[in-house]
């Protein structure tokens, strides 16, 4: 599958712009992390693309959540590699791949950057750096929904420290801060 029909099939299955939007941040740090770990880009871009293609359709049962995506990119023809990713970030299956790892790390890394570039006046991703970022992973009550074991499992699953992985990832997003509205 190419990225403008993945693009097409999440846009047409998830209407939130802000879960667009974090999917297209995913598709950025994990191209990064693709080029920085000497892995395919395609793949993984695609990977963080459609993780959260069955999003809406799962919203009232998070259990389901990646197992109907699954499904979806299955029956689309995307590659397993992709599909196994999309069923492991929800630990539907076990994380086996780098891509696996990755992405599971990922998902919420952006979510907690994002939150730090809001609490900034400027409202920018380029209003922050990767200290930032570290100074308010700190802290327990900022963006509680970002999993910060989850995050800091960088280490193990990617061997990357915590500060090359948030400035890995936070600089991907500042990439695409125009289409990320930040």
């Amino acid at each position: 599958m190419d990225r403008d029909t993945a693009l097409d099939l999440l846009k047409s299955n998830v209407k939130n712009k802000n879960l667009v939007k974090h999917c297209l941040a995913c598709e950025a740090v994990l191209a990064a992390l693709a080029k920085r770990l000497g892995e395919d880009e395609a793949t993984w871009r695609l990977a963080g693309l459609l993780h959260d293609v069955d999003y809406d359709q799962t919203a009232d049962s998070p259990q389901e959540h990646a197992r109907i995506g699954a499904e979806m990119l299955r029956e689309a023809g995307v590659d397993s590699q992709i599909v196994h990713a999309v069923l492991a970030h929800n630990d539907h299956v076990a994380r086996e791949s780098a891509l696996d790892k990755a992405l599971w790390c990922v998902d919420p890394l952006t979510g907690l950057i994002v939150a730090a570039a809001l609490i900034r006046s400027e409202k920018k991703l380029s209003a922050i750096d990767t200290q930032f970022v570290l100074n308010r992973m700190k802290e327990k009550s900022f963006a509680r929904g970002a999993n910060r074991e989850q995050i800091r499992a960088c280490e193990q699953e990617l061997d990357l420290t915590l500060e090359e992985f948030v400035t890995i990832g936070l600089k991907a997003m500042q990439d695409i801060s125009d289409d990320l509205g930040l």
